[in-house]
């Protein structure tokens, strides 16, 4: 990957909206060289997918909560079994593995506290190696932001 291939990967992770004639203009390649690298970028998976993102404040009520879970054994297949289950879950929009006092951390969005709660039913409480979780409720979000930094 190269600094052409890096401004593009920019320019689509602000506006993936852009037509392949408006990216070639930013970027300062022929429409062709610029549909080329971008489906190079795409085949390799560097490019994973393209999605809207929606304002969650004009869609109504939705609860945004960071969940730190504790596993009670160290064990890989207890740990994939968990995760698969956080994975499937509507509600978990990331899952992270961490390091440190938890085991993983979720960020679950859930439209109240009984969606929350029937998830803690479905998820959390079912996995008999979940020794405990902690919830922190988003009050405010000041920063959203998908992109990943390339370094130049």
């Amino acid at each position: 990957m190269d600094a052409i291939d890096r401004r593009i990967l920019d320019q689509l992770q602000y506006d993936s909206s852009l037509t392949n004639q408006a990216l070639a203009d930013e970027i300062g390649l022929s429409p062709s060289a610029c549909l080329k690298r971008v489906n190079r970028l795409r085949d390799t998976g560097v490019i994973e997918r393209q999605v809207a993102l929606l304002n969650p404040n004009t869609l109504g009520q939705t609860l945004h909560m960071v969940v730190e879970v504790t596993m009670e054994r160290d064990k890989k297949s207890l740990y994939q079994r968990f995760l698969t289950s956080a994975v499937n879950a509507p509600e978990v929009k990331q899952c992270y593995q961490v390091t440190g006092e938890c085991d993983f951390v979720l960020i679950v969005t859930v439209a109240d506290l009984d969606e929350y709660e029937r998830f803690c039913d479905r998820v959390l409480y079912a996995d008999d190696n979940m020794r405990k979780f902690r919830t922190l409720l988003s009050r405010k979000r000041h920063k959203f932001d998908t992109s990943i930094q390339l370094s130049h």
